[in-house]
Formats: C-alpha cells, structure tokens, sequence
C-alpha cells in the first residue's frame, strides 16, 4: 500500500502503545499522522493479560477503555499460594475509594489491540501494514524534519516519530540510542532469567477455588513461581490458530525456568508444559494423582512462548535527528513481567506523549522557533517511572525466587518459609491487601 509523502507525526508500531498513541492524538485533536507496522494482521499473539485500574482510567481519559470493558474479565483479586493452600490474596475493593475502576482487566494482549484497533477504525484512521523501517536521516531542506525510509523503498518526510516498534525498535537503533539495565550490567536475578508463557485447555476441565473466573493466582516453589489464571471461553475465538476450534475453557499459564534447567525451547510443546505443570503447578492443575484426586492434563495446547525477564531502559526516550523522535513501550523499556507492569505503562506512556507531542505542535504553529521543553520535560518524566517499574518488578521477582534452603543448620529457616509466614500473617489485615493492591494497580504511578 501506498504510503503518503509527508506528515506531521508518524508513529512506527501498531501494538498496544502505537495504537493508544494514535488514540490519544486524535482525541487531542491531531489528525495528520500516520501509524504503520512491519508485521501482517494476525501475526500477534496472546502474551500480556492483565491491564490495571490505572491503564482503565487512563484509556477512559481519552474514550477508549468502553470496548476493552465490554470483552474483559473484570479481576477481584490476586492470589499467592503454595502448591496446596493460599498463602496471601489482595483484593482489588479496596480501590474503590480512590478508581471509579477498583479492578484489572483480564484480556489477551491480541484481544486488547484487536479492540484498540477497531476503536481506532472507527475513528477513520488504518494501520498502513506491512512497512518496516530500514534508515532516517534530516531532511537536506529542513532541519525539522526527518525522512524515514522503508524497506519497500518508500519514503515519508515527518516532524514527530514515535517509536513504538518492540524491544529491538528499530527507530531506537537508528537514532543511536542506547539500551542497558539501569542498575548495570549482570544485575537481574540470575536464577530466574528466562519464562515460559503458554495458553492451554485441560482434560477433565480442572475444578477448585484457583479455577474461578476473576483471579489471578501464583503458586511459589522453591527458588520458582508458577502464575495461572481463568480466561473462560470469551475468548477462544481470537486465541484459535491454525485453524483448530477451542471448544473448553482457556488457560494461561506462565513459569519461570531457572537457569541450571537450561534454555528452554523456542515455543514449547505440550509436553514441556505439561512437565512444568506437575513439577510446579498448583495441584488442582497437575496430572500427578498423589497431588490431584482428579488428575487432569494439557489438552490442547494454544499458544506458547519462551522470554527472559532482564530490564533494559532507553537512555533518553526523547531526542532529535531532523524530527522529534519520542520512544515508548518495548522500545523505550523492558523488564520482568512480574505484577504485570509492562503493557500498562507503555499504555499510560502513549497517552501522556501523544498530548505532549499535541502541545508541542500547536505551540510549534504560534512559534517555529519553540524549543523542545514540553517533549523533553515529558521525557525526563516517563523515563523516571520507568526507572521505578523496573525496580520494583525486580523486588517482586527477588522475592518470588526464595528458596526454602535452611540459611544454616543452626537456623532452620528459609527465605521462602519467612516470606510466606510474614504474607499469611500480615494478609488477614485489609490494610495490607489495601496496600499491596494499590502498589499492582499502577493509581500511584500514572
């Protein structure tokens, strides 16, 4: 397809960042953009679930949170458990005193950019697919503007780029723009390096409190942790691939591989999920019949995925080569998928430039000399609480990965054993589940 010669913003990437941000222009009254993605429609996949009660705020702020709520699973609560009995859950009520949304939402991220998108069509604006970014350099007649080459040779002039193309962003590489832990080099939780994602039906269907609608629950193993949550059938139309009908319930389930297991494969198969099941699983779920009265197994499997959980951050998330090019999503920040941050502050990101970057265009009209403050300012910002996620999905990870090894033979405890006793203890309180459902819902980090 055809691209147009010259626009005002050109927004590189159509997952859930690039399409809020084009939301969020239109809603500012922007309308001279273009949105492109390398890859063809139907080549994404399950992977983030869970959108926060922030992220549905900030959505609704510029009226697209409506669809994304009709479809989800509106969650109660998170659980942590061991493979037998809960250890810890944090109800997400208590938000209700500061949301007019006290939930998360469960929802594949395919799903939720399926939504995104036709909120987005609705609104006349068309992913241009597949176009992939392959050079940009300022404009010879222009300082302002940067011509953006594609791999089909074409060729768009832009003032503003927005970089929202994944965790190897082109755009970010070709900017010349750095991409590191913020803590250095060798900093991650070693043990717990790499995950396992998949999508999966169960036969028999399993059954227990793990197995309701509304919950997300984490089962912690020594030196591991398991999650597993409920889709229900809402949405097996979306998740069916290769053109097999998913007639049960959907699973997700995720592990993480510690390191001395080896690497995992690139899309594991039923087998290798099924084993995590049973070695780490809660027991509603595994097959092993001294855990589970009912065994049950991996029926089908739908969707799988491997992942290491290092972080990363771009050094700057704003800079120029001709145009303004801001960075956001993978392209501007990785790390664990702990508390399930990730998607959500590439969410709340989008919105918050694609305002900036409105501002600075009308201001840009009453003055062609105005200089960068509002994009930098904004920036500065989004790259901090970035820095703040990162940090503390690291804390939830450290602690997912105590082990239940005595500290010494003169001190029969554990990590593991003082965790799960301090969160049995300090979870009858609703304080704490107050506090630890605010610290996962993002409403003190928009």
């Amino acid at each position: 397809m055809s691209l147009p010669e010259n626009t005002t913003v050109l927004i590189v990437g159509a997952g859930p960042a690039g399409l809020t941000a084009a939301l969020s222009l239109v809603h500012n009254e922007c309308h001279d953009f273009v949105i492109v993605d390398a890859v063809l429609e139907g080549q994404n996949s399950s992977r983030a679930i869970t959108i926060h009660s922030a992220t549905v705020e900030a959505l609704a702020s510029i009226d697209a949170a409506d669809g994304l709520l009709s479809r989800a699973i509106k969650g109660k609560s998170i659980r942590i458990t061991s493979r037998s009995s809960q250890i810890f859950e944090a109800k997400y009520d208590p938000l209700k005193k500061y949301s007019a949304h006290p939930y998360a939402l469960y929802i594949p991220q395919n799903v939720t950019e399926l939504v995104l998108g036709q909120k987005l069509q609705s609104l006349g604006v068309q992913v241009q697919r597949p176009h992939r970014v392959v050079g940009m350099k300022q404009n010879e007649k222009d300082s302002r503007i940067t011509d953006v080459s594609f791999e089909d040779g074409q060729v768009i002039r832009a003032r503003y780029i927005i970089g929202a193309d994944g965790a190897r962003s082109n755009i970010r590489t070709i900017a010349g723009i750095g991409f590191s832990d913020p803590e250095g080099p060798n900093t991650g939780n070693s043990s717990l390096a790499q995950m396992v994602s998949a999508d999966v039906t169960f036969d028999p269907e399993p059954v227990g409190p793990l197995t309701l609608e509304g919950h997300l629950n984490g089962t912690v193993f020594s030196g591991n942790f398991f999650f597993f949550t409920p889709l229900g059938k809402r949405f097996n139309a979306e998740l069916t691939r290769d053109g097999k009908p998913i007639t049960k319930p959907i699973f997700r389930v995720g592990c993480a591989i510690p390191v001395k297991n080896g690497k995992p494969p690139h899309a594991p198969p039923k087998e290798y999920i099924q084993d995590l099941i049973d070695k780490y699983g809660p027991a509603c779920i595994t097959s092993n019949p001294c855990l589970n009265l009912t065994p049950v197994k991996v029926d089908q499997l739908v969707w799988s995925t491997r992942f290491r959980t290092h972080s990363a951050i771009a050094d700057r998330t704003f800079t120029r080569l001709g145009a303004a090019i801001l960075l956001v999503g993978d392209a501007a920040h990785i790390h664990s998928p702990a508390g399930g941050q990730g998607m959500n502050l590439a969410i709340r990101d989008a919105i918050f430039l694609a305002e900036a970057v409105t501002k600075h265009i009308q201001a840009s009209a009453e003055n062609p000399d105005v200089d960068d403050t509002i994009l930098q300012e904004l920036g500065d910002v989004r790259h901090a609480r970035a820095v703040e996620i990162i940090g503390f999905t690291k804390t939830l990870l450290k602690l997912a990965s105590l082990t239940y090894d005595s500290y010494a033979w003169w001190m029969p405890c554990s990590g593991a054993s003082i965790r799960d006793l301090v969160l049995r203890i300090l979870g009858r309180f609703d304080f704490v589940q107050s506090k630890v459902a605010w610290g996962l819902s993002g409403l003190g980090r928009r």
